[in-house]
């Protein structure tokens, strides 16, 4: 049913214009407006491109709650050089205690693969993950 349909995924922010910042200037995405006829073009929903060729479909919600768990990983082949270059961009890790606990950097280093996460200016959180 679902083979030959190209999915994609999508999650809502507060603010559009921070959202295109981020995802465009600090990750380097390739951004563009989805043209929406029937609303003013403040409102378009934004399309991330991502590797192979994936989009993400970012959209504006005014009650937006940011989400509680990982809504896009970004496979990286190595951590410690995605973490330190994301943070001379200011992105801030962030770190837990616990089941997943981080180093100082951020970086969670037990049960499976190396993961840091981070959030975007809705809150959303997002993650560099060590290929291999």
């Amino acid at each position: 049913m679902f083979d030959n349909n190209r999915a994609f995924s999508s999650f809502s922010v507060n603010d559009l214009g921070k959202a295109k910042m981020f995802y465009g200037e600090v990750l380097g995405l390739e951004i563009s407006a989805v043209k929406m006829d029937d609303m003013p073009k403040e409102y378009w929903p934004l399309s991330l491109r991502v590797g192979g060729g994936t989009d993400v479909l970012i959209y504006p919600k005014p009650n937006h709650e940011p989400a509680t768990f990982t809504v896009l990983n970004f496979p990286v082949p190595d951590i410690e050089k995605a973490v330190d270059a994301l943070s001379a961009h200011g992105v801030h890790f962030e770190h837990y205690e616990g089941d997943i606990e981080t180093d100082a950097k951020g970086i969670h280093r037990s049960d499976g693969p190396l993961i840091a996460w981070f959030k975007d200016p809705a809150g959303n959180v997002l993650s560099v993950i060590e290929e291999g």
